[in-house]
């Protein structure tokens, strides 16, 4: 199974939290968050170890991509 994508890149928060809550809301499993900025990628974290799920984190180019796994 491959891992539900959401592109938050170029958005401001609090929409990148609002994408990937509705990710994990709708149950999903598997998830790669896009974002473009460290304020972004904190809060998502945040979002992911509220629900007790696993991250990872590394950068492709100018992106920051987050991996949550429950």
């Amino acid at each position: 199974m491959s891992a539900t994508r959401v592109d938050a890149r170029g958005l401001s928060c609090p929409q990148p939290v609002v994408l990937t809550g509705k990710a994990i809301g709708a149950g999903v499993e598997s998830l790669e968050v896009l974002v473009d900025n460290e304020v972004s990628k904190e809060n998502v974290l945040r979002l992911a170890k509220r629900h007790k799920m696993q991250t990872s984190v590394h950068e492709e180019g100018p992106d920051i991509v987050i991996d949550i796994k429950k």
